[in-house]
């Protein structure tokens, strides 16, 4: 995600959330048509700055001129979350290729939503004001720093009782499985906190935050260090154009940021060597066939695939997650149409394949939701 591009879907994100509070405020507060208040030179001793965070708003009309006030204390908030936006990158385990690199900016972008989202709900309108001459309408929005202070000390608080909870559970010996769950909803609720903690500093006129107990970078690294010695997903196919398609899957594996083994595994689980990495803990197996279709047509040839695979814990022999795709492609021959299939079944298949493991794998899951296996596209195809 270049800077550009992360600047943009902050102030997108910040400022997307301005109509949430503004439509039920007009009613607050009316405008003034008398002398033109202090808070429009910035030097009114009623709103203090040491008791207020401050925002206006300048506009021809009073919603937009409330709208601008909002954006500018927004904009406060946008700037200290975005010097902490490369950070929190940092700490994700995908990796920046096809829609882990999508993941990731929308892991990031929750963060920063959740955080300004919970920010601006402590904004008021304070007063407004209509220039008789130039009918320029004026607003006054702020937070209140001691009231949104204790909102903010309550929520990182409680992400930290969250976090403890997580990591002791993740030492405790077990499912590997449970304590890499655990480690990412640990990671998860320390990036919020980090975020919680920006808005902290922006509200206290110290401009300090709460020192975090546990560090989001140290996680990660336990994260991914755990990942690396205690598990390994192996990967068995059988039928046309098998290991081809095996080598897409383990590809998309490691696009996931999730360890594979890249010793043939049989559908039964045994691995073809004397040792592996670490435990062999998950075993995608399926089949593929790739065959002319038989269409009759007098300028294009066609060819149909179809691939049928579940994901089997190995621990328990459950099945946590099933895929079964089919298609059609078409090209001037036979073996250019045949070739077409073979590309797109692997793409299919391993995209599918790629999010329903790291899905598994990562708790992001319902757990009474993935005995459920799909219907067998290969046998329906005959």
């Amino acid at each position: 995600m270049t800077p550009r591009r992360s600047r943009d879907s902050r102030e997108r994100i910040a400022f997307g959330l301005l109509s949430l509070w503004v439509g039920g405020l007009f009613g607050c507060v009316g405008p003034d048509l008398g002398a033109k208040p202090a808070w429009i030179e910035g030097s009114s001793e009623q709103f203090s700055p040491n008791q207020y965070l401050l925002g206006l708003g300048e506009a021809d009309s009073q919603p937009q001129a409330t709208e601008r006030a909002y954006a500018a204390v927004a904009r406060i908030f946008s700037a200290e979350i975005s010097s902490h936006a490369q950070d929190w990158e940092s700490y994700q385990i995908l990796e920046k290729h096809g829609r882990a690199q999508h993941e990731r900016r929308l892991t990031i972008d929750r963060v920063i939503r959740v955080s300004t989202d919970k920010a601006l709900e402590n904004v008021r309108v304070l007063d407004r004001w209509v220039d008789p001459q130039s009918g320029i309408h004026y607003t006054l929005a702020a937070m209140h720093r001691g009231q949104a202070e204790a909102g903010l000390l309550e929520r990182i608080a409680e992400l930290d009782r969250k976090v403890a909870t997580e990591l002791d559970t993740a030492g405790r010996p077990g499912n590997p499985l449970a304590t890499i769950k655990n480690l990412k909803r640990a990671l998860h609720h320390l990036l919020l906190r980090d975020a919680h903690n920006a808005d902290l500093r922006v509200i206290r006129l110290s401009g300090q935050g709460e020192p975090p107990v546990h560090h989001a970078s140290d996680v990660s690294t336990q994260l991914e260090e755990y990942l690396a010695g205690n598990v390994q997903i192996g990967v068995a196919v059988v039928g046309d154009e098998a290991e081809a398609v095996r080598r897409a899957m383990m590809e998309g594996m490691i696009r996931e940021g999730l360890p594979v083994t890249d010793r043939p595994v049989t559908p039964e689980g045994f691995v073809h060597a004397s040792e592996l990495e670490a435990p062999l803990t998950l075993i995608i197996k399926g089949s593929v066939r790739i065959w002319k279709a038989g269409v009759p047509d007098p300028v294009f040839s066609y060819a149909r695939w179809c691939g049928d695979f579940v994901i089997v814990d190995v621990a328990t022999q459950r099945v946590v997650g099933a895929v079964s795709k089919r298609g059609r492609e078409g090209h001037l021959t036979d073996q250019e149409a045949l070739t077409r299939a073979a590309r797109a079944m692997q793409e299919a298949l391993t995209s599918d394949l790629a999010k329903s493991i790291a899905d598994h794998v990562y708790g992001n899951t319902d757990p009474d939701q993935e005995t459920a296996v799909a219907p067998a596209a290969c046998q329906r195809d005959g």
